[in-house]
């Protein structure tokens, strides 16, 4: 279970970075208006959305001419504390600012890993397969590929064994899917939260074009991926609460914890659980008790 996927197409080329520097800061500045920022705000005036570059550039204490050279996508030779000024005058979460630093002062070495097939240590696969009594627990790497999985994740999300390896992946499974459109109560929450997440990959990794592939074949068959793409927006969610309905024992209310597997490049471990002596926890019972069954009877994965 833990074959690594390839792209659907071929390659493409690699993401324009000054591109998505330039689309990025644009829309952060968009989305703050000057009352935000103690700022006045001149009304009909104002014809820009959110901040004028002048006024993002005198919060920042940097010329408007370097703030503009930024904003266009040149990034070079910025420094960090440039960027640390910059970040605060938008107000950046830290995710953002970790994005915006990756997109200005890209790290040449991770060119080559990007490429590289990510491989699971058979001491993980051992560690999801002792949760299989009552955790849904998966491994997932970039692209937002699935890698790894134990038989109680396939028995809530849907068997991916069946899928050909390529298609094992978040972002496919979410928007080319019916069934996961279905599964999922708050789809709309999921599906910006692996939009988010491709966002954040794009910026760590601009070379990859399997990324690349990805992202290009997502926005041709899916117009709500289209747009969520061009929000720019970028997030790291490492816990939370997600209801499904699921075909067999109804909804589901489970708490995840997603753990980033700090020496294994890039590979996050995903477990899912339910509070105690709720019916939700019931039904991850009844799941672990039926086992293979669950899986083949109640949401088989149909192959592409």
């Amino acid at each position: 279970m833990d074959e690594q996927p390839e792209p659907v197409h071929e390659p493409s080329a690699a993401l324009d970075r000054r591109a998505e520097l330039s689309e990025f800061l644009r829309t952060r500045r968009a989305r703050l208006k000057p009352e935000d920022v103690g700022l006045p705000d001149f009304g009909r005036h104002r014809r820009v959305p959110g901040l004028r570059r002048e006024e993002l550039a005198q919060l920042a204490g940097v010329s408007v001419a370097y703030y503009t050279r930024l904003e266009q996508g040149n990034g070079r030779n910025v420094s960090a504390e440039v960027l640390d000024s910059i970040a605060r005058a938008l107000r950046l979460t830290d995710a953002e600012h970790a994005h915006l630093t990756h997109l200005a002062k890209p790290k040449q070495h991770k060119k080559k890993p990007a490429a590289r097939t990510q491989q699971v240590r058979g001491a993980l696969r051992q560690l999801l397969d002792t949760m299989d009594g009552s955790v849904p627990a998966y491994i997932s790497g970039r692209r937002s590929d699935i890698l790894a999985w134990n038989r109680m994740a396939a028995a809530v999300f849907g068997d991916w064994s069946e899928l050909p390896a390529q298609e094992r992946n978040w972002a496919r499974l979410v928007f080319l899917r019916p069934e996961y459109r279905d599964l999922y109560v708050e789809w709309e929450q999921k599906a910006y939260d692996i939009v988010s997440f491709l966002r954040m990959d794009a910026g760590c990794y601009p070379d990859d074009p399997r990324l690349s592939a990805l992202v290009g074949e997502l926005s041709v068959k899916s117009e709500e991926f289209r747009r969520l793409w061009a929000t720019h927006d970028v997030k790291e969610k490492s816990y939370g609460v997600k209801r499904l309905r699921h075909p067999l024992v109804g909804e589901l209310t489970l708490s995840f914890e997603s753990f980033r597997l700090a020496d294994d490049d890039g590979l996050a471990l995903t477990t899912y659980h339910a509070e105690p002596g709720t019916p939700s926890a019931e039904a991850l019972r009844l799941l672990a008790s039926w086992g293979a069954d669950a899986t083949r009877a109640g949401h088989s994965t149909p192959s592409a």
